[in-house]
């Protein structure tokens, strides 16, 4: 078997890019992948054109040997744009080869050590309390949903006094707690925004009393002393990892006790190769693992076959796909978890050629916030 083409489709999900990369071989087997939308998107089509001539005529069945050569083929480690391409493409390498065999990829990783995914609901924003509680009965009834991610952020961070908003917060939470079931857990999602790591602490700590799923990643990566002291100070369990790029990365995290809880991307650190790589050292730091996905169908598949194989897999980031037409059957969750598809090759997820035939890519950028002086938020 050997590779004889890799595809591009821009599409979307509701109002989000999505990046999907079909390899095809000679023998008629074709694997999928998903890149991540970094942006801007459309510089992932020439380099994943690139990378076709790369790995052209080789067996695809090599999944380790083409990881290895895409990521050397570059003078320098490949960054941001060059990680989510070979993400792709490693990932329809998996697939590929589960196909050849008939089996699912989990069975590629060891089989699976559970039967089915937990998952949580992004939401994303900080709605009205009862509103979203409201909300979330609906999402419970319909799926089991009974963990959540929302926003700490009641308003405008820059706007106001900061220990103002870190009492809100808490007071937002601690509504959520007295509206929702006693069995509703919540997460959540600073996003990066928090400049000072004392002011990380102090509504991480706002937020401990109601007991969180987990804190996210309020301030930048860069600095692995900080996040240190931010685990040393914190009252909550602290989880980070979307924005660091591989094992070594997460190494630095982890022997420097900056995390609880690791979120690493498999559509940012390279593919599944990686992944294992970084989940394997935060077991031996006895981390667990809740794969950031705030990606599509295709992504979440990935992820599934993952989480099944993945000792210290702990819950999984899932966006309910909304106007998808090109994922025919994708997981839905079902009692709160995605369920195993032993009986299909792959991925287990069909792809609708025919809903892929027009560009359906639709622009995203993220938002900005502008301080009361001018200057641009630190995100």
């Amino acid at each position: 078997m050997k590779i004889s083409a890799i595809k591009t489709f821009m599409q979307r999900d509701a109002n989000r890019p999505r990046l999907l990369v079909r390899v095809d071989t000679d023998e008629g087997i074709s694997g999928w992948g998903e890149a991540y939308n970094h942006g801007p998107d459309r510089a992932l089509v020439p380099v994943l054109e690139y990378l076709a001539l790369q790995i052209a005529g080789h067996d695809p069945r090599r999944v380790e040997f083409l990881y290895q050569m895409l990521l050397q083929s570059s003078r320098f480690p490949p960054g941001a744009i060059g990680l989510a391409a070979i993400a792709a493409v490693e990932q329809a390498l998996w697939d590929i080869s589960a196909k050849a065999l008939g089996v699912p990829v989990y069975q590629l990783l060891g089989g699976a050590m559970r039967d089915r995914v937990r998952v949580y609901c992004g939401m994303y924003t900080a709605p009205d309390p009862r509103d979203g509680i409201a909300r979330m009965l609906e999402l419970q009834a319909r799926y089991g949903f009974n963990a959540f991610k929302l926003s700490p952020y009641r308003r405008d961070l820059h706007a106001g006094r900061w220990g103002q908003l870190c009492e809100e917060a808490g007071n937002y939470f601690g509504m959520l707690r007295r509206l929702g079931p006693p069995e509703f857990e919540f997460a959540f999602d600073a996003h990066a925004k928090i400049f000072e790591p004392y002011q990380a602490i102090q509504l991480g700590n706002a937020l401990a009393p109601y007991d969180p799923l987990f804190f996210e990643e309020p301030i930048r990566p860069e600095h692995i002393p900080a996040w240190a002291r931010l685990r040393g100070q914190l009252q909550a369990p602290l989880a980070t990892g979307e924005c660091l790029y591989n094992r070594f990365e997460f190494l630095s995290l982890l022997a420097a006790g900056g995390a609880d809880i690791v979120q690493p991307d498999v559509c940012v650190v390279g593919g599944l190769i990686e992944m294992r790589r970084i989940a394997t050292l935060a077991e031996a730091h006895f981390v667990s693992v809740a794969p950031h996905n705030p990606m599509g169908p295709l992504a979440t598949a990935v992820n599934v076959h993952l989480a099944a194989a993945m000792p210290n897999f702990k819950i999984l980031e899932y966006r309910l796909p909304e106007d998808v037409p090109w994922a025919v059957d994708p997981y839905l969750p079902r009692d709160g978890y995605l369920e195993l598809r032993p009986d299909r090759p792959g991925w287990g997820l069909e792809i609708d050629m025919a809903a892929l035939e027009r560009d359906d890519y639709v622009h995203w950028e993220r938002k900005l916030p502008v301080k009361p002086d001018g200057a641009t938020g630190y995100t």
